[in-house]
């Protein structure tokens, strides 16, 4: 026990201070005058030797709280000198301000650390009190965007540039927003973000600010360079199977010109094929118009769709691009009558994306397919699944596939899952996947 000590030193005392007291009173019942005096005297010293020992503990804790009271944790405590249980009190004084100095070294540390990473982003960053308008901290990036000198109260803002002062001191957001200040008689774009904090009775408040001009025009630059090679892309796409299909016809009625009797004409399958070549170029034209203002649509040509009509569709349109190439398209579903609202055009071009990247990806099988199919999920909604055998989407670029100009192709454009992913959100749907080496690849569409 660490106190023990000083638990036997006070008894010790307190039972000398109770025998003089008692030499005392013997001396007082017999006349004694020696041990009236003698007892007297060893009081007095046992009483001042008594005050002196309780009196050495309560000045160290009142020294140490003293010292935690002005955050002084320098102090140190002699371990060395006095009694054993002083000196116990003293270690663990010393334990005390030692375990508080490697605290604060660790707290300033990772201060500077944060100070240093703060300074070397990008993003201009302030925290200002709410009440003072003290400025708690700011970066580089912030004075520089906003060509300030460094300044230790927002108020120094607000009799420079009161205009500036409103939209970033003034002004309160729930969410981050884009505006745009002036600054050196130019318009500058910037996003800016903020949020509210307590510590104790303070309140602070945590501005961000970021200048998104360059980024922007920088965007805008490459979404230009790259629009005409994304839209002919896509719209490649759609023509390739409407082109192999009418080089089908034509060679049907060339055969049947030159030699009626050995190719007679099928008017049905020349109908077909008319028809599905004239719904897939109208297919064609509306998607052009919805890609070149996806972002505006808000309303989809939506209409009753059952499944086996969708599906025959794809096939006419698919049947001629395939009929050079090993891979197998089959159309599967339980319920060829069941139908959904969905705006035909639009994902007909989903689906002629998704099976064209499925039969680029099973170009290394042995026995390429491709296997579409429509059913209802436990909730009674449609889903149509694209599922290959082919080598499957490695890992780690599976969540940057649905990113715009994202491509594994070297003539790819990395429009076509973007796009179609945005086409399943119009419809207040979503496409995901599953994807390994194996089994190969599956899309699933959820309406």
């Amino acid at each position: 026990m660490i106190y023990k000590s000083y638990i036997a030193g006070l008894l010790l005392r307190v039972l000398l201070l109770l025998a003089a007291l008692t030499g005392i009173a013997w001396g007082i019942v017999s006349g004694n005058v020696y041990f009236i005096t003698g007892g007297a005297a060893l009081t007095l010293i046992l009483l001042f030797n008594l005050y002196r020992f309780l009196t050495r503990r309560f000045v160290a804790m009142d020294d140490f709280f003293e010292a935690v009271k002005y955050r002084d944790f320098s102090r140190w405590f002699s371990e060395k000198h006095g009694p054993q249980d002083l000196r116990n009190l003293h270690k663990g004084f010393n334990n005390v301000n030692k375990t508080i100095k490697a605290i604060n070294n660790e707290r300033q540390a990772q201060f500077v650390y944060l100070q240093k990473i703060l300074e070397m982003v990008d993003v201009g960053i302030i925290a200002y009190n709410l009440d003072t308008g003290e400025v708690l901290w700011t970066n580089e990036s912030l004075l520089n965007t906003l060509d300030l000198p460094n300044f230790k109260n927002i108020g120094f803002v607000e009799k420079r540039r009161p205009q500036l002062y409103t939209e970033l001191f003034d002004t309160y957001r729930t969410e981050a927003v884009s505006v745009e200040i002036t600054l050196r008689n130019e318009q500058l774009k910037v996003l800016i973000s903020e949020t509210v904090f307590q510590v104790e009775e303070d309140a602070f408040k945590l501005v961000v600010l970021q200048n998104i001009e360059n980024t922007l025009n920088q965007n805008e630059s490459d979404a230009w360079k790259k629009l005409l090679s994304v839209m002919t892309h896509e719209i490649m796409n759609s023509i390739a199977p409407i082109s192999s299909l009418a080089e089908t016809l034509q060679n049907h009625i060339q055969n049947n010109q030159q030699n009626a009797e050995l190719h007679p004409l099928e008017l049905d399958d020349l109908n077909a094929g008319i028809s599905s070549i004239k719904k897939r170029s109208e297919g064609l034209m509306k998607f052009a118009k919805t890609y070149r203002s996806l972002s505006k649509v808000t309303h989809l040509n939506l209409e009753p769709v059952k499944v086996g009509e969708l599906f025959k569709s794809i096939s006419d349109l698919m049947q001629p691009s395939l009929a050079d190439k090993p891979v197998a398209l089959h159309f599967k579903t339980e319920n060829p009558e069941m139908a959904f609202e969905i705006d035909s055009y639009l994902i007909e071009q989903v689906l002629i994306n998704l099976i064209l990247n499925a039969i680029d990806a099973t170009r290394e099988a042995e026995k390429p397919k491709i296997v579409v199919t429509a059913s209802q999920n436990s909730k009674g909604r449609v889903q149509i699944k694209v599922r290959d055998n082919g080598s499957g989407i490695p890992e780690e670029i599976r969540e940057s596939i649905f990113i715009p100009f994202f491509s594994t192709k070297k003539t790819g454009s990395g429009i076509g899952l973007s796009l179609s992913k945005q086409i399943m959100t119009l419809h207040k749907g979503k496409i995901q996947l599953k994807s390994d080496a194996e089994n190969g690849t599956e899309f699933t569409l959820q309406f």
